[in-house]
C-alpha cells in the first residue's frame, strides 16, 4: 500500500515536470530550427582528420525526430537519423591550387506530427600536404674519365598531391667529392682515379632529399653507385608516361618533362614541340628550369565544332642539344566534344525559379482574393443581422396594434397589414437571396480559395528545396517534376476562385520575394560561390 502511494506520488510528479516543460516551450515560442556546434571555424576540417558532431533540433512540437541528408551526402560520410555526422574528408578534395574547397551539405529534420526543418551547411576543406614518396632507384653506373650523368627516373619519385618536386643534394649522406645533384634530378659525376677503384670494390650509396613545391616537404631516398661501360644516351621523360591523351572540352591537360644530357643540362639548347593541329598555342609549353618542362592546355568548349564527336591529332616532342642531336616523341591527342555544362545549368536554373515566379505570383493574386471574399463575407453576414432586427421590430409592432390603436380599429388594421406584408416581404426576398449575397456561397468560395492556397504553397516549398542544387537539377526526373509543378498551377478550379485574368502583380519577382515565400529557393549566385 505504502508503495502504492509513493508510486502515485512520483507519477505526479512526473506529469506535472512534463507539463511545466511543454507550457515553458510553448511561451518561448521558438521556431523548429537545426542546432549546429557553437564553436569557431566547427566546419572547417583539413584533409584526412575527422570532423565529429551530433546534430540537434529544438522548436518542434513532435516527441521524437529523425535527421537525413537531403542534399551532398558523399560516400565518405556516416550520417544516421538520430543526427550523428562522422566525416573524415579524402586528400583529393582540395589541392596545392585550389587550397581550400567548400562542400555543401543539406541537413533536414522531422519530427512525429511531420513537421520538417532544413538547413545548408557549407564544410571548407583544407588541403594537406603530404610528402613525396621515393621508391628503389635504378643504378648508377659509371666510367672512369668520363662525364657520367644520371637522371633519376621521374616514375620512381612521385608526390601524392600532384606537387612538382626539386631534388636537393645530402652532403654527409654519402654524395663523392665533385659529384653534383641538380634541382631536376639530375646527377653528374666525374670520378678520380681513387674514387673509381673504391668503388671498383663495393658499391656505394648516397643520399639525397625529394623536397616538393611550395610546400617545402621532404622524402629522403638513395641512389646505388656501381662501375660500367655503358654509356648514357640523351633523352627526356614524359610525365605521365603515355603515348596517347584522351580528354574533354574544357578539361585541363597537364604533362611534364625531365629532360637529361649526358654531357650536362647546360648542352641542352631547345625543347619545343610541333602540333598537327595549329590551334594549340605554343604557350602551352612552359620551361620551370633548364630541364623541366610542363605542358599545360585546356581546350575550349567550341575546339571540336558541330557535327564532329571527337578531334584527333599528334603532337611532337623534342629536345635538341647544341650539336644538334635530337630526340623526339609522338603523343595521339582525342579530344572529345562536351556540352558547356554552365550554360545547361543557367538554362535548367532559369526553369527552376521561372515556376516558383509563377507560383509565387498566383499565391499573391490568391491573397489579394482571400481578402476580398473576406471583406464580401463580413459585408454580408452584416446585411442579414440588420434584416432579422427589422423583421423582428415589424413583427412586435404589428402584435402591439391593438395595444398602440386602441380606440382606432381601422388604425389597427393598416398596422397589422403593412406589417406583416413588410415582414413576408423581406423573408421571402431574403430566402431568395435577392437581397444581398449568400454567406453560405461566400463562405465556400472563400474556402476553396484557402484550400488552394495552401497546397500551392505546400507543393512550391517541396519543389523549391527539393532542386535547389544544381546537382539536383541535372537528374533526369527534374523535367518531370517541373511539368507535375506547373499543371499544379493550371487548376481545374481557377473558374471557381473568379480570378481577375487580367490581374497583374504589383509587386517585383526579385530573388529576395520568392525566398521569402519559398525558404529553401537557392538564388543562382549564391549557389555558385
Amino acid at each position: 500500500m505504502v508503495f502504492t502511494n509513493v508510486f502515485r506520488i512520483f507519477l505526479f510528479v512526473l506529469l506535472a515536470l512534463a507539463s511545466t516543460v511543454a507550457t515553458a516551450q510553448e511561451q518561448t515560442g521558438q521556431p523548429f530550427q537545426l542546432v549546429f556546434p557553437n564553436d569557431a571555424d566547427w566546419n572547417v576540417v583539413e584533409e584526412g582528420k575527422e570532423i565529429n558532431f551530433h546534430l540537434q533540433a529544438r522548436g518542434q512540437k513532435g516527441d521524437s525526430l529523425q535527421y537525413s541528408i537531403t542534399s551532398g551526402l558523399r560516400k565518405e560520410m556516416y550520417f544516421d537519423s538520430l543526427g550523428h555526422f562522422v566525416w573524415t574528408p579524402g586528400f583529393e578534395v582540395a589541392d596545392r591550387i585550389n587550397t581550400v574547397k567548400t562542400v555543401s551539405v543539406v541537413f533536414e529534420a522531422q519530427s512525429s506530427l511531420g513537421e520538417s526543418v532544413a538547413k545548408e551547411v557549407l564544410f571548407k576543406v583544407v588541403h594537406v600536404n603530404r610528402p613525396p614518396v621515393v621508391d628503389e632507384l635504378k643504378p648508377f653506373y659509371v666510367q672512369y674519365k668520363t662525364q657520367n650523368t644520371y637522371q633519376i627516373d621521374m616514375n620512381s619519385v612521385r608526390d601524392p598531391d600532384g606537387d612538382p618536386v626539386v631534388f636537393i643534394p645530402i652532403l654527409d649522406g654519402g654524395m663523392p667529392e665533385g659529384m653534383r645533384l641538380t634541382a631536376s634530378g639530375e646527377v653528374i659525376w666525374e670520378p678520380s682515379i681513387k674514387q673509381f677503384n673504391i668503388l671498383r670494390e663495393a658499391p656505394r650509396y648516397m643520399e639525397f632529399y625529394v623536397e616538393d613545391q611550395p610546400a617545402k616537404e621532404r622524402t629522403k631516398g638513395k641512389l646505388r653507385l656501381e662501375i660500367t661501360q655503358m654509356d648514357l644516351a640523351p633523352d627526356f621523360t614524359i610525365i605521365p608516361q603515355t603515348t596517347v591523351v584522351k580528354s574533354l572540352e574544357n578539361n585541363r591537360i597537364n604533362l611534364r618533362f625531365s629532360l637529361s644530357d649526358p654531357n650536362g643540362e647546360d648542352d641542352i639548347s631547345t625543347f619545343n614541340f610541333i602540333s598537327e593541329n595549329k590551334r594549340v598555342p605554343a604557350s602551352a609549353l612552359v620551361k620551370n628550369t633548364a630541364t623541366s618542362y610542363e605542358f599545360i592546355w585546356e581546350p575550349g568548349y567550341d575546339f571540336v565544332n558541330d557535327p564532329f564527336d571527337t578531334l584527333a591529332f599528334d603532337v611532337v616532342f623534342y629536345v635538341m642539344d647544341k650539336a644538334h642531336n635530337k630526340r623526339e616523341r609522338t603523343i595521339h591527342f582525342v579530344i572529345k566534344n562536351t556540352v558547356d555544362e554552365s550554360v545547361r545549368d543557367t538554362y535548367l536554373f532559369n526553369l527552376y525559379k521561372g515556376a516558383l515566379v509563377n507560383a509565387w505570383g498566383l499565391l499573391e493574386q490568391m491573397k489579394e482574393r482571400e481578402g476580398e471574399l473576406k471583406r464580401a463575407y463580413a459585408k454580408a453576414k452584416k446585411g442579414k443581422k440588420s434584416r432579422s432586427l427589422l423583421n423582428a421590430s415589424l413583427g412586435v409592432t404589428t402584435g402591439l396594434s391593438s395595444v398602440i390603436a386602441k380606440s382606432d380599429p381601422n388604425l389597427r388594421s393598416y398596422i397589422t397589414t403593412i406589417g406583416g406584408t413588410t415582414v413576408a416581404t423581406v423573408g421571402t426576398l431574403e430566402a431568395t437571396e435577392v437581397i444581398g449575397k449568400s454567406v453560405n456561397g461566400l463562405l465556400d468560395r472563400f474556402n476553396y480559395v484557402m484550400q488552394k492556397k495552401n497546397e500551392l504553397q505546400n507543393k512550391g516549398d517541396v519543389f523549391a528545396r527539393e532542386y535547389a542544387q544544381k546537382s539536383a537539377r541535372r537528374q533526369n526526373d527534374f523535367i518531370k517534376k517541373l511539368d507535375e509543378f506547373k499543371a499544379l498551377m493550371n487548376l481545374s478550379g481557377l473558374v471557381a476562385l473568379e480570378l481577375d485574368a487580367n490581374w497583374e502583380n504589383k509587386k517585383e519577382a526579385t530573388d529576395a520575394a520568392i525566398k521569402r515565400t519559398f525558404k529553401d529557393f537557392l538564388p543562382l549566385d549564391l549557389e555558385n560561390q
